[in-house]
């Protein structure tokens, strides 16, 4: 991994104290730039074209007063979301991203909507290693035993969250996993279906053999008889974290998509051993994921590292986003060898190859 440093190289001790003081303030700005997009303040200076509009103009509609439009519209001016030139306010280049950047919106929900009270209790979270932080949303030992049932906005905002980042990658990576025309494929870690519901389209004669948790597989279930095909799918109710707990054998393709993540590195070693004892003779294992020490720019880095909190406080209290050194390590440890590791595949995801030791060569 190469070494990571996000401040810049010439950086003076005043640049410094600033970026101590936007991290200060950050949750107070956060809420200020969310109400802007949100209410329509942002869109509604987007109007008035590249001059912007002044607080009074932009009060004439009546759904803002004057204070409320200048409390908020002086924090986005601190955050570069608007500029203020001759008394107006336009967007400036950040506000036209959060106004029409689509990633951008998914991430703002997810936070606002999944995470921004429950990280409140984050230092609980860490001394714990339990989700204290979950308890905003609901009573669930973790987060993923309450998936269908998360209050809203906090379940739309998880799905197109966790949809809009996978959504993207394992789509292309069909036609190469099936490239060897495998007969029985299992799906760890279903979720909704919406790998399984692409693989069975994809190929007309592969088994589906779903694995994940019961209330999970109803809604992947569903997903694949609205779109007619159940006939080739197996549901296998598994709790990952009950170590005897197998997987069904005879698999030519595991595929595990964005699922790791959500264990701590011991119950990932056990998930990835009962993996391969499940494989078929020639089996091998795909593992789509962010890792942040592989993405091609520092800001989807800074994106996948800020996000580990949210497992921490939210989700489970022990897992993470990990580097591909931590999957390399746990492979090996689990009996495997990975023998292929693709970068750049949609919005940041990896694609790791694993075979038993038995097979082929280390990477």
């Amino acid at each position: 991994m190469k070494d990571k440093k996000f401040s810049p190289p010439q950086q003076t001790a005043l640049d410094a104290r600033f970026e101590a003081q936007k991290i200060i303030f950050g949750p107070v700005v956060f809420q200020c730039v969310r109400f802007a997009w949100k209410q329509g303040i942002l869109r509604a200076i987007s109007e008035h074209g590249e001059k912007g509009g002044s607080i009074r103009e932009l009060s004439l509609c009546g759904s803002w007063s004057e204070y409320v439009l200048q409390l908020v519209l002086e924090s986005c001016l601190s955050a570069g979301v608007v500029a203020l030139v001759d008394g107006r306010y336009a967007l400036d280049k950040t506000g036209y991203c959060i106004l029409s950047d689509e990633l951008t919106q998914v991430n703002l929900d997810f936070m606002h909507d999944v995470c921004y009270q429950g990280m409140y209790f984050l230092e609980e979270s860490l001394k714990e290693s339990r989700p204290v932080g979950l308890k905003t949303l609901g009573s669930w030992k973790s987060l993923y035993e309450g998936l269908s049932q998360l209050p809203e906005p906090a379940r739309t905002s998880w799905f197109r969250f966790d949809h809009f980042y996978s959504d993207t990658s394992f789509v292309k990576m069909i036609p190469h996993i099936f490239e060897n025309r495998p007969h029985r494929v299992m799906d760890l870690g279903a979720n909704t279906g919406k790998f399984s519901l692409a693989a069975l389209r994809h190929d007309g004669e592969v088994e589906l053999h779903l694995v994940d948790l019961p209330q999970q597989l109803r809604l992947a279930e569903e997903t694949l008889r609205q779109n007619g095909l159940f006939e080739r799918a197996r549901f296998h109710p598994v709790n990952m974290l009950e170590k005897e707990s197998l997987f069904p054998e005879g698999m030519d393709i595991i595929w595990i998509s964005q699922f790791l993540s959500c264990f701590s590195e011991d119950e990932i070693r056990s998930i990835l051993q009962r993996a391969a004892r499940a494989l078929s003779p020639g089996g091998q294992i795909y593992i789509l994921d962010t890792l942040w020490d592989r993405q091609n720019h520092d800001i989807a880095a800074y994106c996948m590292i800020n996000l580990s909190p949210y497992f921490t406080a939210m989700a489970n209290g022990n897992s993470k986003v990990y580097q591909s050194g931590d999957y390399a390590r746990l492979a090996e440890e689990a009996g495997l060898r990975m023998v292929e590791m693709r970068d750049g595949i949609g919005y940041g995801h990896t694609l790791l190859r694993l075979i038993p030791c038995t097979m082929g060569k280390k990477l």
